[in-house]
């Protein structure tokens, strides 16, 4: 496996366990539907989130949320609509990123962008 999908991986299940620990009902990991995916899908009441994460273990290309363009976004809202087709009874929907860096003997960094819009 690559390193980067490796880090990837790893990203997610952190992301999974700092949602969990911030009160947050995990409803799917990696949530796909036609070519859209979304991240981690959670519950807290009584808002859904669509959120995207993103791990780094440099800062050599930047923050890890400099990542995520517009078309990341759109994807992101694409694969909302999708999910809240075949489940419609929510009535609030946010979309958040989750920026990860993990740098080598230092602490990971978490950073939340919360209600993220275009």
């Amino acid at each position: 496996m690559a390193k980067h999908r490796h880090t990837g991986i790893l990203g997610e299940t952190l992301a999974v366990e700092y949602f969990f620990n911030q009160g947050y009902k995990i409803l799917h990991r990696n949530w796909r539907h036609a070519h859209w995916e979304v991240d981690i899908i959670a519950e807290k009441e009584p808002v859904l989130h669509f959120i995207e994460v993103k791990t780094r273990r440099t800062k050599r290309f930047g923050q890890p949320e400099d990542n995520v363009n517009k078309k990341k976004i759109q994807n992101l809202v694409s694969a909302a609509e999708a999910f809240l087709y075949l489940f419609p009874h929510w009535k609030r929907i946010q979309f958040d990123i989750l920026s990860i860096t993990m740098l080598h003997n230092e602490p990971v960094e978490y950073f939340l962008i919360e209600d993220v819009y275009l």
